[in-house]
């Protein structure tokens, strides 16, 4: 497997039209598609614009997103990014100008956003792909799940153990 080649605004990489762009927060990953000319397509904050770290932090938080049309370098700040059309393999990309059409009828339209089950990666998956994907969303529900069940356990056993208390009284 190829390595995979990181990207900064001071050192852009080469993006096509239809690519996917993920981009490397402190604490989790923002989604973009490339829409060429430098632009991309993302969705941020509905009461927010730039900068975009901030805006794109916040939207992890909100219920509403705005779709938004914006420089690349921009949206990156002072982030890393990889070009990254990860779900290839399993999905066939649409035509790219139909993939271009779709995202620029969204530009400034106000859209719901759910972190776990509508959020930036699910949106521009749903633009290249027809099909809205988010492995980062898999694996926070992955990671719910488990603290769900550990914490489930841990209380039956709390429960067993203060039965066995009570019957030795």
């Amino acid at each position: 497997m190829a390595a995979v080649e990181s990207f900064s605004a001071a050192r852009p990489g080469d993006p096509e039209p239809g690519d996917l762009i993920e981009i490397f927060r402190p604490a989790y990953q923002h989604w973009a598609l490339y829409l060429g000319d430098g632009y991309v397509i993302n969705v941020t904050p509905v009461d927010e614009g730039p900068p975009a770290t901030l805006a794109s932090a916040k939207s992890v938080f909100s219920r509403k997103a705005r779709v938004r049309m914006q420089l690349l370098k921009d949206v990156v700040g002072n982030d890393t990014y990889h070009i990254n059309n990860k779900y290839d393999g399993t999905y066939a990309p649409l035509p790219v100008d139909e993939i271009i059409r779709r995202a620029e009828y969204l530009i400034d339209q106000e859209v719901s956003y759910d972190l776990l089950g509508n959020n930036c990666e699910h949106f521009v998956t749903l633009l290249r792909y027809g099909e809205a994907v988010s492995d980062q969303a898999n694996r926070a529900i992955g990671a719910i799940g488990l603290v769900t069940a550990a914490a489930g356990a841990f209380s039956l056993l709390g429960l067993l153990r203060s039965r066995s208390r009570e019957r030795q009284y």
